[in-house]
């Protein structure tokens, strides 16, 4: 087998504001396996200032599986625990090769083009207007279930927002999430989260920063609103770390990206755990390709959860690769009409 890597530049076709900056542009990297005269690919989806592997020795590391691609798969994996980018590009690239297509890793009655994946609709962070439109445009497209990134301006316009929205559709047409990407203090975050009730939420995504445990069991056991734990979730690898960061927490759900929690394998075995002690789960995309999101949806749809996922992300750039998915009705497709198109990368 013979393997190599390809760095990759995708660009947003508008601006895409998160409490941590503008994004104009978003770094991916890709594995490209070879073997018998099949050809497999993985995306290695970094986020830069987010995912824990994003260190100065990532190319290096990339360079290192690449020279020993011929060690067992296992090892491999584990010899890539502090790089869980590369970990779910390189499960994928296998899943790829290996497979009687490279884009069916998992094949399911969604990859048959018989069932569909619902997902939510992501507005981003920007101006009022902007964003205003944007939800506008998501119910438009029959989205019934709508998260909105919060914490960049005036939280009371947030607020005329989510009023907006609940003025013309009650909790039981639209479900709305909000990700908060850590944006209050512990302090405020009470205050907030009461507010944030009126218009009955579905759920909330980090409302403090990361590592605050006691701050964050604390609101999870007293706040009007389901919270949600996502970045929450990177950089712990162990199982028996996992597991008593969700008891020590006892969140209402966590959110799993794949690339940032270990790939497939580490997702699953958060999935597991979550299982054991009822805590709600759904999958992410973290800004991939459509190269990634094709694996993340396909592992995504074998688990059976029927809560929507986020999933949505194909559309954000000019230059992504032509494939079977789409998104209709709210709910993600995948087309068996339609080709696959890398002509960009290779």
């Amino acid at each position: 087998m013979k393997a190599s890597y390809k760095k990759y530049i995708l660009n947003f076709k508008r601006p895409s504001g998160t409490s941590r900056g503008v994004l104009t542009q978003k770094e991916t990297w890709f594995i490209v396996l070879e073997e018998n005269g099949k050809r497999g690919i993985g995306e290695c989806g970094i986020l830069r200032g987010l995912s824990t592997d994003d260190r100065p020795d990532y190319e290096d590391k990339l360079k290192w599986l690449c020279e020993n691609i011929h060690l067992d798969e296992e090892q491999l994996w584990h010899e890539l625990t502090e790089f869980p980018s590369i970990q779910f590009g390189l499960e994928t690239a296998f899943l790829s090769v290996k497979g009687t297509s490279p884009y069916i890793l998992f094949p399911s009655l969604f990859t048959q083009g018989h069932d569909t994946i619902s997902i939510n609709g992501l507005v981003w962070m920007g101006e009022e207007q902007f964003m205003k439109e944007q939800i506008e445009e998501k119910l438009e497209q029959g989205f019934n279930c709508i998260k909105l990134k919060i914490g960049a301006i005036d939280f009371d316009r947030e607020l005329a927002l989510l009023r907006f929205i609940r003025q013309h559709f009650g909790p039981e047409t639209i479900e709305i999430r909000v990700d908060a990407n850590g944006a209050f203090t512990p302090l405020e975050a009470p205050e907030k989260l009461r507010r944030l009730s009126e218009y009955h939420l579905h759920s909330i995504e980090q409302p403090i920063k990361q590592g605050q445990f006691a701050a964050m069991a604390k609101l999870c056991k007293e706040s009007p609103v389901p919270i949600a734990l996502d970045e929450e979730l990177i950089g712990i690898f162990n199982k028996e770390h996992k597991k008593e960061l969700l008891q020590k927490i006892n969140p209402q759900y966590i959110i799993l990206k794949p690339s940032l929690v270990g790939g497939i394998r580490g997702s699953e075995e958060w999935i597991n755990l979550a299982d054991e002690h009822g805590i709600g789960w759904w999958v992410t995309s973290a800004l991939e390709s459509n190269i990634g999101l094709n694996a993340i949806a396909q592992f995504t749809y074998t688990k059976n959860n029927p809560m929507p996922q986020g999933l949505g992300t194909g559309a954000l750039y000019t230059n992504n690769f032509d494939s079977p998915l789409s998104v209709k009705q709210g709910r993600l497709y995948y087309l068996t009409d339609q080709q696959w198109d890398l002509n960009r990368l290779f």
